[in-house]
């Protein structure tokens, strides 16, 4: 993803600015703008760093990223499509864009992003019917955002260097049995001294953390549409197909197979 649009980002008459990466394979320097963004995933999903947390943007949701908040953008899903629309702040705002979130789209915001796919660049007054139809959607945005399929699931980045080591291992090896004891014995340490280090500096259990990947990478799984619900709870170190219903239920609020239905149906709608 190239950089260089977040210098004409900050110009005084950007009251609207139109950046998409339809390419895949998108990675971007730490920045902070002046302007807020709005984050579009179609297809794949996004990771989204921010100073403390690392979040996980999933196809047809959105990421509200309020103006100042230093953050950084990744995906190495060949599939994506980034939609990224950056706002001036309006002294008028609610409550809505001062905070940093995930939201499913409702089908008319979606396509009314997708009807600017081939959109480029800064958006004044003088571009007229473009100009108000931004207006408009950022007007929407708080009352046409749908929470129903949102997949809000975030956690502490870990800053420290052996922790952010034991985090990618967990990462290329969700498929195993990847108890604390056994990945505290892979990097040398005692399980009482790894468990301190996660409670410590990312304010959260070993189990937690695990769980989190795993369900995130079973959503991306889902998303490349190759393989059948028992297949993906066994790519990401589920024993059965019950305990991995069960756990995805308890972190998106609904099963896997309802989960995957709503996405289809989304898909449908293009």
């Amino acid at each position: 993803m190239n950089n260089s649009h977040f210098k004409a980002v900050e110009e005084e008459d950007a009251e609207f600015y139109v950046f998409h990466v339809l390419t895949g394979n998108i990675k971007t320097d730490i920045h902070n703008h002046s302007s807020a963004q709005l984050v579009y995933a179609e297809g794949g999903i996004v990771h989204i760093f921010t100073e403390l947390k690392h979040w996980y943007l999933p196809a047809r949701c959105f990421m509200w990223i309020p103006a100042g908040i230093p953050h950084y953008i990744f995906t190495s899903s060949p599939k994506v499509d980034l939609y990224n629309f950056y706002f001036k702040k309006d002294s008028e705002e609610n409550g809505f864009f001062d905070e940093i979130n995930i939201y499913s789209v409702s089908h008319l915001l979606r396509e009314m992003i997708l009807y600017t796919k081939d959109w480029d660049g800064k958006i004044t007054k003088n571009d007229g019917s473009k100009y108000y139809f931004l207006k408009a959607l950022k007007g929407i945005l708080p009352e046409k955002r749908d929470k129903k399929l949102a997949f809000p699931v975030q956690h502490p980045f870990p800053k420290d260097e052996m922790l952010l080591r034991v985090a990618k291992y967990i990462h290329a090896n969700l498929e195993k049995n990847l108890t604390i004891e056994s990945t505290a014995k892979e990097f040398g340490m005692s399980t009482r001294t790894l468990s301190r280090k996660f409670k410590e500096i990312l304010g959260m259990n070993y189990v937690r953390f695990l769980r989190a990947l795993r369900i995130t990478r079973s959503l991306e799984l889902m998303l490349e549409g190759k393989y059948n619900m028992y297949e993906i709870a066994m790519m990401v170190g589920y024993n059965s197909l019950s305990s991995f219903s069960t756990i995805f239920k308890k972190v998106i609020g609904i099963p896997p197979t309802e989960y995957q239905q709503k996405l289809k149906g989304e898909g449908g709608r293009n």
